[in-house]
């Protein structure tokens, strides 16, 4: 279980990651300041902090936290949901299917009433597409090491004869 915890916090890591990159990338080649996303972020979570000199640095370890909660959410409500140990495609639909949704709640309902100001700082699709992004990331942690994992474990139950029989 530990392995499994370590993993899932891994994942949201790289997922949170990803959309770090993503948000530098589109910053780099627009208006949009990167410093001014992590400054809005810490003011979603502490309205007053927004211009602390503290406050970038705070909202990227705010975000890099949140996504690895996300991402052990998402492997226990993964694992929770199926008998047996999801599939790669399961996981790579799933993550979509949940980041998809995660970005429709913040932006449609939970920022609007937070913190307006972070909706208006970009595009919808930019933002849409940073979480995709956090979406094949996790997807592909969880892809080579939970679903790896439990292939294996799985074929060596289907064929016992991998185990030398005990007499």
């Amino acid at each position: 279980m530990k392995k499994l915890i370590g993993v899932a916090l891994l994942a949201g890591l790289c997922g949170g990651l990803a959309e770090m990159g993503w948000i530098a990338l589109y910053s780099s080649a627009s208006s949009t300041s990167a410093v001014g996303v992590a400054r809005e972020i810490t003011a979603t979570m502490f309205a007053t902090a927004a211009y602390a000199p503290w406050a970038p640095l705070a909202g990227i370890g705010i975000h890099l936290a949140l996504s690895a909660v996300l991402g052990l959410a998402f492997l226990l409500a993964l694992l929770g949901f199926s008998r047996a140990a999801p599939t790669g495609p399961a996981v790579w639909i799933a993550a979509v299917i949940t980041l998809t949704c995660i970005w429709a709640v913040n932006f449609f309902w939970v920022l609007p009433a937070l913190n307006p100001a972070f909706v208006t700082l970009m595009p919808y699709a930019v933002t849409l597409a940073s979480k995709m992004l956090f979406a094949i990331a996790m997807a592909g942690v969880l892809q080579f090491t939970v679903t790896d994992d439990a292939k294996r474990r799985s074929l060596v139950a289907v064929r016992p004869s991998y185990y030398p029989l005990k007499r």
